[in-house]
């Protein structure tokens, strides 16, 4: 195992003690007060003073970012903590950026879903079909965004990019020639997290190899403190029970030479199930969040945030737990493995912080500011790691932080049917970036025809024009 030296070179900047302002853009989100949470409580280990949340839609922002406002403030009132609508006022002088957005917000999500559904192929919001289109509208104004960073922020500003689909979006900036940047995703650093409880061993002794693309990704030499564990985690009795594993059968872990497998995999090796269970539901998962939204941003609007702080985070919580505990549900018809539970505000701040998708971007900061020697799941260009990868193809994989650089470990015998999916999924996501920036409708039709949920010119073909025609507003016209 071998590490390739990688990634911009970073000035000593983010030294403990200096101010320091991070930003979201998309801080009106309904994840926005877990977000908040974790910022805010990690805070002070990484000499954060100053946190701000941007949002465009001004509704949100006043619902959602305020709840994440008040947590905020409940827990450290020290940390400067606003909100506001302008971009370039939230970007102004910061050192990091975490982007969080969705363009066409629920209802495009809907559209993308129905859209694929009616030519008879997946539409799930980050892979196939669904997820091409929520690339189609977020690349461009996420490009937009960096351009504001480029001219507002403070020298060397780290971009930490949550807004999906995660993977194509990161190459994307990484290619528009943005070179601060990490994709970061919790799904691989959760699953980890699941194993060592499996095993019961403190998260800091477990180590494993992650590698593929956002979304397309497996797991290997799983070891507790050096030594390999992974007959015995394959054996353990509530692998596929406890864990994101239950979506898959032991025979499939057999015929992928004994690799785990992250969830989204589902869409890609029970295709068909996934596609009856959708095709046989009421509603699709977009339809269902919509809905949820829908009535609590209505229920919300009628507290006084200010005033009945305890009432509003109770509503939040009810309405945010129905969401979480039933994903994947329609497309698996398997309940959810660890459940939300009800609790009151106060149990809630009590509560330590789990770190979530944040706790990746602080790490990765706080491992600048001291040097030591980190291992974390983060997508960033491949630069050799992989060997049947182009050097700029943004893969998601394990890192180490070391001589002041993020190195992905290089990783050898990657068995074939690994290789062959990823190569296919990494084709798709370079055209489909290509596509979007050069606004080139040929490549996007190659993108989707290559794309093995889609594998179809004649279907790829109606897809493109369907999803160009519906998203004129975010993609603007093509050729």
């Amino acid at each position: 195992m071998e590490n390739i030296g990688y990634h911009f070179s970073i000035i000593n900047i983010y030294r403990k003690g200096d101010k320091m302002k991070i930003t979201v853009l998309g801080g009106g989100g309904v994840r926005s007060p877990f977000l908040a949470k974790s910022l805010v409580s990690n805070a002070e280990r990484v000499g954060i003073t100053e946190i701000v949340f941007m949002d465009s839609n001004e509704e949100k922002l006043n619902i959602y970012g305020k709840i994440a406002k008040k947590i905020a403030e409940s827990i450290n009132p020290d940390i400067k903590f606003w909100l506001t609508s302008d971009p370039i006022e939230a970007i102004k002088d910061t050192n990091f950026v975490v982007t969080t957005i969705r363009v066409g917000e629920d209802a495009a999500r809907v559209l993308d879903e129905r859209v694929a559904l009616r030519n008879g192929v997946l539409g799930q919001e980050t892979t196939g079909a669904g997820g091409f289109a929520m690339a189609l509208r977020s690349i461009p104004k996420i490009l937009e965004y960096c351009e504001l960073i480029k001219q507002h922020a403070a020298k060397e500003a780290l971009l930490f990019n949550f807004t999906n689909p995660s993977g194509i979006v990161t190459q994307a900036i990484h290619v528009s020639g943005f070179k601060n940047v990490y994709g970061i995703c919790d799904a691989p650093s959760e699953f980890i997290k699941q194993i060592a409880s499996l095993l019961e061993v403190p998260l800091e002794e477990l180590s494993a190899e992650c590698f593929g693309l956002n979304h397309l990704s497996w797991f290997r030499n799983v070891k507790v403190n050096g030594q390999d564990v992974m007959e015995k985690l394959l054996a353990h009795k509530d692998l596929y029970t406890e864990t994101e594993m239950k979506f898959f059968e032991p025979e499939l872990v057999r015929i992928s030479e004994n690799l785990l497998l992250n969830e989204y995999l589902y869409y890609f090796y029970y295709r068909e199930r996934a596609e009856k269970a959708i095709m046989s539901s009421d509603q699709t998962r977009g339809e269902t969040i919509l809905d949820i939204n829908k009535k609590m941003t209505k229920e919300l609007k009628k507290i006084d945030i200010d005033k009945d702080f305890d009432k509003a985070f109770e509503v939040y919580l009810e309405n945010y737990m129905m969401r979480e505990n039933t994903y994947m549900q329609i497309e698996s018809k398997k309940e959810k493995t660890h459940k939300w539970k009800k609790e009151s505000l106060s149990e809630y701040l009590a509560k330590p912080d789990s770190g979530g998708y944040a706790g990746v971007a602080l790490d990765i900061i706080q491992a600048f500011q001291e040097g030591k020697k980190k291992e974390m799941v983060v997508s960033v260009p491949n630069n050799g790691a992989i060997d049947f990868l182009e050097d700029d193809d943004v893969v998601e994989i394990t890192c180490r932080f070391e001589n002041n650089k993020i190195n992905p470990i290089k990783l050898e015998n990657i068995p074939k049917m690994q290789r062959n999916l990823i190569q296919s999924i990494k084709l798709y996501e370079r055209l489909t970036v290509e596509a979007s920036l050069e606004k080139n409708r040929e490549k996007a039709v190659k993108a989707l025809t290559v794309h093995p949920l889609v594998n179809s010119y004649s279907l790829a073909k109606k897809l493109v024009d369907e999803y160009l025609e519906a998203h004129k507003e975010f993609v603007g016209e093509w050729k």
